[in-house]
């Protein structure tokens, strides 16, 4: 058996590059999700150790002596921190020549021969879900016998083995709480929109959506929503509140938790008489019998996608979401007291001067608690990335995510629409959102009733004005 060290690099100050954040960068306001994807195979190597560096604040001084330690280090990837994992992979086999190392995730997953090829120091890349991949490999079974990789052989050659079948039996995966119990320090992780501390799982992956920019489902998980049963999933929370008394929240971080409204109401009930505050992922057309039976069961936040106010462009990127049915969602959300975190994303095909304004006068009258806005990241894999580079929007030699910094850039562009201004909408919308004076006394009084968020807003603030400052500056 290898002693086996599951990592999340060291990287640029405030980076979030662990497998739940969908746009790998630095944000507006530091925020960190918990590595589920690297702690799900941890959870299946009792011995192993798992790392999350970026928000536990480690540098490689305090990572490295680990190299000596572990014979295998698993490395979660993606396009933007590519290059820095690269480097943080040739220190370890440095530091200990013998060490297996392999990275896994999205980036991997569909270029692993351009990974490998990349990656000199890399022994092997693990594609789609990688859990049981890395347990057999962790065993000692030889590279050649594992599915599911991609690996370098003695003599130097890249050998593609058969692609690893699709789990479908979710509640063979052991619970992922005992691990961040053993392994990390959940105070560390903190998102602006969630109460904190917080704990995030998984109660299944894959997404019936066909969102072309969607890195997830096209990728690792797939267009099949595959579930825990419900009995597992509230065994889980009732262990998390064992582990975890101190929880505020628990967020369910599925792609689309309401994909199968059923379920969602069974695991609602169930929630309901632990007693928990829970939030989830959910698209804008759940109806209003679902909200209330999810509302009067713990159910405090939705996360919603709504990426566009204009009725085109959710046709472009295959979203599936009518903005009249949204706007009746969302009201209804804010009859039964949901609060509503919406994701916007700029500089999707179609955008223009007019459906960017389009874009801010629909976030302005469905006005959601919270607003996130994003720029388009055409990542490898997607179809927006293969659109993209067809129709020459994206210049593929220079396609970077992120800059020098770890700020999230505009590599797309159109005609008529520069990448600058592009650039420029993210902080537009955000102001026209929230420096209205309806929003800024709606946060006002939020901050008056408690003391422990005024603290929390106006340091929020801070780093919004200075994120703001920096991109301005770049």
């Amino acid at each position: 058996m290898l002693k086996t060290l599951f990592l999340q690099p060291p990287s640029f100050d405030g980076f979030d590059g662990g497998a739940g954040s969908r746009y790998q960068a630095r944000r507006e306001i530091k925020s960190f999700w918990f590595p589920t994807w690297l702690a799900q195979p941890a959870a299946l190597l009792p011995d192993s150790t798992l790392i999350d560096a970026p928000p536990a604040r480690l540098t490689m001084a305090d990572v490295l002596p680990h190299a000596k330690t572990h014979g295998l280090l698993i490395i979660h990837t993606s396009t933007p921190s590519f290059g820095n994992d690269v480097k943080v992979a040739e220190a370890f086999k440095a530091e200990n020549p013998d060490i297996m190392i392999g990275f896994v995730g999205a980036k991997v997953a569909v270029q692993p021969e351009e990974s490998l090829s990349r990656a000199k120091v890399v022994d092997f890349v693990a594609g789609n879900e990688f859990d049981f991949t890395i347990k057999e490999i962790a065993e000692g079974r030889p590279l050649a016998e594992v599915d599911g990789i991609m690996y370098r052989d003695a003599a130097g050659a890249l050998i593609k083995n058969k692609d690893r079948a699709i789990l479908h039996d979710m509640d063979q995966l052991p619970f992922v709480t005992e691990v961040y119990a053993k392994h990390l320090r959940i105070e560390d992780y903190f998102i602006g929109y969630l109460k904190h501390p917080y704990v995030s799982i998984y109660t299944g992956r894959g997404c019936k959506s066909h969102c072309t920019f969607c890195l997830w489902p096209q990728t690792v998980g797939g267009h099949k929503y595959r579930t825990r049963s419900v009995a597992n999933v509230i065994a889980e929370i009732k262990r998390a509140k064992e582990l975890f008394p101190q929880v505020e929240e628990f967020m369910f971080d599925d792609d689309t938790f309401t994909d199968d409204l059923p379920r969602a109401e069974a695991i609602a009930i169930e929630l309901g008489k632990l007693g928990v505050t829970w939030s989830c992922n959910a698209k804008a057309n759940v109806p209003y019998k679902t909200l209330k039976i999810l509302k009067e069961n713990g159910l405090r936040l939705l996360l919603v996608g709504y990426e566009s106010g204009n009725q085109q462009i959710l046709y472009n990127i295959k979203k599936g979401m009518r903005i009249d049915v949204a706007k009746r969602f969302t009201a209804d959300c804010h009859k039964l007291g949901i609060k509503i975190h919406g994701t916007f994303i700029v500089g999707l095909p179609g955008e223009t001067q007019e459906t960017l304004k389009e874009t801010v006068e629909f976030a302005k009258e469905i006005n959601p608690h919270t607003i996130q806005v994003s720029l388009a990241a055409p990542y490898p894999g997607t179809f927006l990335y293969n659109q993209a580079v067809k129709e020459g929007w994206l210049d593929i030699e220079h396609a970077e995510l992120i800059d020098e910094h770890g700020v999230q850039i505009a590599p797309l562009h159109y005609p008529h629409l520069s990448h600058q201004e592009i650039f420029n909408s993210v902080e537009i919308i955000y102001r026209k959102f929230y420096f209205r004076p309806s929003k800024i006394l709606s946060i006002l009084n939020e901050m008056l009733r408690s003391p422990q968020m005024m603290k929390r807003r106006l340091r929020e603030g801070v780093e919004f004005f200075a994120f703001l400052k920096e991109r301005k500056a770049a």
